[in-house]
């Protein structure tokens, strides 16, 4: 059962994985890291959470990552990512990685047929063209239909049109929707998939892993009980704990990172 965490109280789940030898810090972006904002690419992470991603990162056995549904060109636009980075990424909901020391990790899983995510763009602009508010996403292995500024009424028509366009034209891609956002992808691996991912690569003893949306419950899913589950926001969720908001997941964050820099003194 998910519980709230209130900040400034010590919690014996956030003390268990601050201890844990090997730690992955895994955060969701957009809404979690970044308050949503009407325009996707004008998304950045609170100070407050940069400030204690940065730090977090500098500690021993420590690595953070972002995970998210963004490409990975998006998503290295969004966090202010260099190519020196201490961070992590996972894009197109774990199709992409970026590792420190190393950069971009080799593509696996099947190819996306050619011509056939142009072919997509090209019968959906012209749909979503038509509703005021709807903005076109490209991504790497598909597209998002963003409706943040759009009335729900036109919301649910412009996700309808999408919806059977997809299901005539495109019905084995990826459907996933969240907040305000409606994506299909010519590939089926989901965040669960990033936290085996990192896991391995990093060979995580415990992933704290944070997210506001649908498709962050995919890697709620399957984290362990040496990980941690934390929810943003409301909403159903299988996580541990659940925070309100970007900025409680600021001072979360740095509630792990003291007491993991104490337990390293």
């Amino acid at each position: 059962m998910t519980r709230s965490w209130t900040p400034g109280s010590p919690d014996a789940a956030l003390s268990a994985i601050a201890a844990t030898p090997r730690l992955v810090v895994a955060l969701d972006f957009d809404g979690t890291a970044s308050p949503l904002v009407p325009d996707p690419m004008a998304a950045r992470a609170l100070p407050e959470v940069a400030e204690q991603v940065a730090r977090l990162a500098e500690l021993p056995g420590t690595v953070v990552a972002y995970v998210s549904g963004r490409s990975m060109h998006d998503l290295r636009v969004i966090t202010e990512h260099t190519d020196d980075s201490l961070i992590a990424l996972a894009g197109s909901h774990g199709a992409q990685y970026w590792y420190p020391g190393s950069g971009d990790a080799d593509a696996t899983g099947p190819e996306t047929a050619a011509g056939e995510r142009e072919a997509l763009w090209a019968a959906a602009r012209p749909i979503i063209d038509r509703y005021e508010g709807a903005e076109f996403e490209p991504k790497t292995f598909g597209m998002g239909v963003h409706t943040r500024t759009a009335t729900p009424e036109i919301e649910q028509q412009v996700f309808a049109e999408i919806d059977a366009l997809a299901a005539e034209r495109f019905p084995h891609w990826r459907r996933r929707a969240g907040h305000r956002v409606l994506e299909f992808s010519s590939r089926t691996e989901g965040k669960d998939a990033a936290m085996a991912a990192l896991r391995q690569h990093f060979d995580a003893t415990g992933i704290l892993f944070a997210g506001d949306d649908v498709t962050d419950e995919d890697a709620m899913r399957v984290l362990t009980a040496d990980d941690l589950g934390v929810r943003v926001g409301p909403g159903e969720s299988v996580a541990t704990l659940r925070v309100e908001n970007p900025q409680e997941i600021a001072l979360l964050l740095e509630a792990l990172a003291d007491e993991r820099a104490s337990q390293r003194e």
